[in-house]
């Protein structure tokens, strides 16, 4: 398997001081881009009965604005590496505020599509690449525990907004709670200047420091998502030659023929059509059932906890010894987990029964967010990551766009939620199977060829013995030769 990340910067990441406030940022400037498309779902039945609209065209809303996230990933990193982390996530913060507020005076859904949907699924994404680019560049010991906490932001603003949302919604209408939500997204911009760029002034640790550092690192390279962005892309632009295209720059279609690529790929695009729509949905779920609108937020919250409390606590487990060598099992399991809880949540009969599919989803979706980009890294390696973070959030907008308004369509021809949930199961179930096969599978082809390439190895050293040996022996002869020669000569 790939090598833990290495620091290639010129420079050696603090691993604490400010980095700390730029955590704390980043889990602000996180925990928004990813709880906001979520937490928006309070007011999709309210809103359909406005426009009187479809499931399958309200649920379009979610499914524009995670798509704008997800397509707006190599937009944002362009825009990181030319000028940097914290004007870049500002102006998210205005973007996805401007969307709220311009979506508050919508007079149909279409309008609804480009304020919030487009509009503020780039600001969410100019939040989001730059927050994970950052911490890569403050840390590298201490990055999984960075990391961890950053990304803990999204369960802790969602189990917040979920309820904040239904009072909004009770005292000032959607079109109020709109408004106001687009105020408080501006903290993104405050989140933002706390990234100011890390000072690269700072002196090399010396060799003995250095490899020490190294060493725990690799101890604890499991580190969730995507901080080694900036690492990769710096590392990159400076390898790369002035006369290579922007095209070779960032899009390395070379991974086209990389097997562990191609099977994460692969998966992700099945599991990425039935990863949302649950969440999407559950509220909705709930009112349909006759449950009132603030315990069906509840519900959201409930889920966020679970979620919160599992995504450090996978990171930990998937960084053990037991478990980091063959960390593809972990998130085939995680995936497969998943689909089983959606399969069981139509047998939940009940209030009770939805709090209890809360938690295990939470649980479950915590599991596959926190190894969804370590397993990429864990595939590809450090080198070739960002590359391969651009390609995949490229390809997967398409089922994460269509993935919720598949679900209404089921929604609006059985005139039942419980088949979104059975579809959903199905879907992850296929695709944690897929993930379970094809990974034995490259397991197996990379212990054959780590085994060629030991046996190549040791072929090599014993060939360069016999030269070294050879070569001794005739400059021993040489060295006779001479003497004998000046003996006569004398």
């Amino acid at each position: 398997m790939p090598p833990a990340a290495a620091t290639n910067l010129g420079y050696t990441p603090p691993d604490g001081g400010w980095g700390w406030a730029v955590v704390f940022g980043a889990f602000i400037s996180i925990g928004f881009s990813y709880a906001f498309p979520k937490s928006l779902t309070i007011y999709f039945k309210e809103i359909q009965e406005y426009f009187s609209v479809s499931y399958s065209e309200i649920a379009w809303v979610s499914s524009v604005m995670l798509a704008s996230m997800y397509a707006g990933g190599p937009v944002s990193s362009i825009l990181v590496n030319r000028y940097g982390s914290r004007p870049v996530v500002i102006v998210g913060g205005v973007m996805v505020c401007t969307g709220m507020a311009l979506a508050s005076f919508g007079t149909n859904i279409i309008h609804l599509y480009l304020c919030v949907g487009v509009i503020g699924g780039f600001g969410l994404a100019f939040n989001l690449q730059p927050s994970l680019t950052i911490i890569g560049t403050y840390f590298h010991v201490k990055r999984p525990i960075a990391n961890g906490l950053a990304m803990t932001g999204s369960p802790v603003i969602l189990s917040t907004l979920a309820p904040l949302n239904q009072l909004l919604f009770d005292s000032f209408g959607w079109r109020g709670s709109f408004l106001i939500l687009g105020s408080i997204v501006l903290n993104c911009c405050v989140a933002g200047a706390l990234m100011r760029p890390v000072n690269k002034s700072i002196q090399p640790k010396t060799i003995d420091e250095t490899s020490k550092c190294e060493s725990e690192a690799e101890e604890h390279a499991a580190a969730e998502d995507t901080s080694t962005h900036a690492d990769n892309l710096q590392t990159e632009d400076q390898s790369e030659s002035k006369g290579h295209s922007f095209v070779q720059k960032f899009i390395d279609v070379s991974l086209f023929r990389h097997r562990g690529f191609l099977i994460y790929l692969i998966g992700n695009v099945v599991m990425f059509f039935a990863f949302f729509a649950p969440v999407v949905f559950m509220a909705p779920y709930a009112k349909h059932q006759g449950i009132d609108e603030y315990s069906a937020a509840f519900l959201l919250s409930i889920f966020a906890l679970a979620d919160m409390f599992i995504r450090p606590t996978t990171g930990l487990v998937g960084n053990t010894k037991w478990i980091r060598p063959r960390i593809q099992y972990f998130f085939s399991f995680a995936v497969t987990y998943n689909g089983v809880c959606h399969l069981m949540c139509p047998l939940a009969s009940g209030y009770t029964g939805l709090l209890v599919y809360a938690v295990f989803f939470g649980l479950a979706f915590g599991m596959v967010s926190a190894l969804l980009f370590e397993v990429l890294m864990d595939l590809v390696g450090a080198p070739r990551f960002s590359t391969a973070v651009g390609l995949v959030t490229i390809i997967d907008c398409g089922p994460v766009l269509l993935g919720p308004p598949m679900a209404g369509a089921l929604v609006d021809y059985f005139g039942d939620y419980k088949y979104i949930y059975y579809a959903c199961g199905v879907f992850m179930v296929v695709s944690g199977i897929f993930f379970f096969v094809m990974h034995y599978y490259n397991y197996k082809k990379l212990d054959e060829e780590h085994r060629k390439s030991k046996a190549m190895e040791t072929r090599n050293s014993d060939e360069a013995n016999d030269s070294i040996l050879l070569l001794s022996k005739e400059d021993n002869i040489s060295q006779s030769d001479t003497f004998l020669l000046n003996t006569e000569h004398e």
